[in-house]
């Protein structure tokens, strides 16, 4: 079944548990309450999101993963992060030391006013101002992205795990600078611990109830944004053509 099609399908089905959920709280059903804190899924309450180096000549030298797509998920990642208010890190290298151009202005316009921590380390970890910024966030799912992921994503998320922290890098947001060096910075991190997770895999998670009505608009919103091809594509329905 193509990705197309599964999209689809998943639009009818969340369609039409919206819909249905009226009546099941009318009726007194509903599910179990767990502590979003200590919960084992990611939740808005126990996680928070790191942004590390989305900075064009990070992005223009990714050749792991379609650089147009890459751009278009890890916004979607940081417009999850906004709906459901997770505490967000950024961090740049070398714009106030060596002229890089700052953060992509398609982050830059979800981010809104969260400053960058500019760094001259090339692990983030061994910036204590970026080590500082994350324990301040008092979560210890840290949900991982960076550019590119052999480096500035693999470094500082070994050392996260070595600190007790779970981490969770967003596979399909990120890039190396070729398919095996990116791969080879993924498996690091799942070996020493990591849990893998994509752009729908996590907001899905975030959202994991359709009677959360306060998100709900906003979850299909990201999930089934028409601007973007790949959801466009999706809308078209069977046979519809696109990609």
């Amino acid at each position: 079944m193509s990705t197309r099609r599964l999209f689809v399908i998943l639009a009818m089905l969340l369609g039409s548990a919206f819909a249905k959920v009226s009546v099941a709280q009318q009726a007194g059903s509903g599910p179990v309450v767990r502590d979003p804190a200590s919960d084992e899924l990611l939740t808005p309450e126990n996680s928070a999101l790191v942004i590390i180096d989305y900075q064009p000549l990070a992005v223009n030298s990714v050749q792991s993963r379609d650089r147009q797509q890459l751009v278009d998920n890890i916004v979607r990642v940081a417009r999850t992060a906004k709906l459901y208010g997770l505490p967000i890190i950024v961090s740049t290298t070398g714009v106030t030391t060596s002229g890089n151009a700052p953060t992509i202005p398609e982050l830059q316009a979800v981010l809104g006013g969260i400053n960058a921590i500019d760094r001259t380390t090339l692990n983030a970890w061994e910036d204590p101002r970026f080590v500082a910024a994350v324990r301040a966030t008092h979560r210890r799912k840290l949900i991982m992205t960076g550019l590119w992921t052999e480096v500035c994503l693999t470094f500082p998320a070994l050392d996260a795990l070595r600190e007790g922290y779970e981490v969770y890098p967003v596979i399909d947001a990120v890039g190396g600078t070729s398919v095996e060096a990116n791969q080879a910075g993924l498996d690091r991190i799942e070996q020493a611990g990591g849990h893998p997770t994509t752009w729908v895999q996590l907001i899905s998670e975030l959202q994991r109830d359709v009677s959360r009505q306060s998100t709900m608009q906003g979850f299909m919103s990201i999930l089934f944004d028409p601007n973007l091809p790949f959801v466009r594509a999706s809308r078209q329905g069977p046979g519809g053509g696109g990609r």
